[in-house]
Parts: C-alpha cells; structure tokens; sequence
C-alpha cells in the first residue's frame, strides 16, 4: 500500500478472502504461510492484494495483535 488508509485495517476484520484455498477466510485470519507464498509469488491487483500486502506485513513483524480491538466493531 503506497498510503496509508486508516480503514485498512478496519477492512482487515471485515473483508474475507474471495478466491483460492481460504476463500471466505476474513484477511485478518489467514495463515502466515498463506501470506508468504503471495509476498514471494506476488500479491494480486487491487484492494485485496493491497490488504493482503499489509496483512502480511503485520504478520511478518509480528503485530496480528493491534486488530484485536478492531474485531466486532463494524
């Protein structure tokens, strides 16, 4: 993500995975093994990728933890 959009990470909790192995998945809840393979082969175009680019980013670093208080507050 180039800038950074507070609601992202709202989006994080809220929006679930559309396509592939952990379809309806919320983002949030993907397996760390998951989110590498798509930093290492490419994560795809639009919103979802840019989600799964921060989500894995918060992963990597180890900061899952800071969604907590966002999940059940849409």
């Amino acid at each position: 993500m180039n800038d950074f959009d507070a609601d992202a990470l709202k989006r994080l909790v809220t929006v679930t995975m559309p396509f592939g192995k952990h379809k309806g998945t919320v983002i949030a809840d993907l397996p760390g093994n998951y989110l590498n393979w798509f930093a290492r082969e490419g994560f795809p175009p639009g919103q979802i990728g840019a989600l799964l680019a921060l989500m894995h980013e918060l992963d990597h670093n180890g900061l899952s933890h800071l969604l907590r208080p966002l999940r059940g507050r849409t």
